[in-house]
């Protein structure tokens, strides 16, 4: 069983700045890619950052230049730095990762998700 824990989220005043993290636990052989989605109420679910297990980022255009993927591959974990945020960035924020829970079994899996909230 694997399991994609986040943390972090909340709510910002627009132009300041939020971090969340997610952290994978369970049976893990191997992690490919890990990411960050996010939903806004009445949107469909987008791509954010992906990091991959050789350190290449990714980004959507809309965040490029404020918001940073990092990863630490000892602990299994992903941060999303999000720095000058603004309202448009509301949304439930998704954590995506690309395991191998046995050496023939590879599946994505997906975080519960947590809420960022910009207020004008």
């Amino acid at each position: 069983q694997v399991q994609l824990v986040e943390s972090g989220g909340g709510l910002v005043q627009a132009g300041g700045s939020l971090s969340v993290s997610c952290a994978a636990s369970g049976r893990i052989v191997s992690i490919n890619a890990m990411g960050w989605y996010r939903q806004a109420p009445g949107k469909q679910r987008e791509l954010v950052a992906t990091i991959t297990n050789g350190a290449i980022t990714t980004y959507a255009d809309s965040v490029k230049g404020r918001f940073t993927i990092s990863r630490d591959y000892d602990k299994n974990t992903v941060l999303l730095q999000m720095n000058s945020l603004k309202p448009e960035d509301t949304a439930v924020y998704f954590c995506n990762a690309d395991i191998y829970s046995t050496w023939y079994s590879r599946e994505h899996y997906w975080g519960q998700g947590t809420q960022v909230t910009v207020s004008s």
